[in-house]
């Protein structure tokens, strides 16, 4: 695994940057004792305000004088970090592309369900604002 992400210990007097640790919700890195060495080496725990946590390609975000340390992310921790990171209207704007990835992922099965249960065709196709032909390949 890569080092998709850095925890680091933001200095006092500096502004609030990435993300708490604890609001992103558990990483499979916390867990390890390589994590839990650093933390006890800087006497602070994993739900303190000033452990952050900011992606690898915002490293240069990190001040110079901060503790740091790289750690590998799993796909959907990546995202849950960039997300907490991110603007809030930009994680509004994510949240909605998740939301519809999740609902168009099944597209298919839900326009069969409709099928099946005897709505035509073309109001499928007036309702979901799909292509006619793509619903009536899926009447076939």
């Amino acid at each position: 695994m890569a080092d998709d992400a850095y925890l680091f210990l933001l200095p006092d007097g500096h502004p609030r940057l990435g993300a708490a640790l604890a609001a992103v919700g558990l990483l499979d890195c916390a867990e390890t004792p390589a994590v839990h060495g650093w933390l006890q080496a800087h006497d602070v725990s994993a739900d303190s305000e000033q452990v952050r946590v900011l992606p690898a390609e915002a490293h240069t975000l990190i001040p110079s004088d901060a503790e740091r340390l790289p750690v590998p992310l799993s796909e959907e921790e990546a995202l849950r970090v960039q997300q907490e990171c991110a603007p809030q209207s930009i994680t509004d704007v994510e949240t909605e592309l998740l939301a519809f990835r999740d609902l168009t992922q099944d597209w298919q099965a839900l326009v069969h369900r409709a099928l099946t249960a005897g709505i035509p065709a073309s109001r499928i196709a007036q309702l979901t604002g799909l292509d006619p032909q793509e619903v009536g390949r899926l009447s076939v």
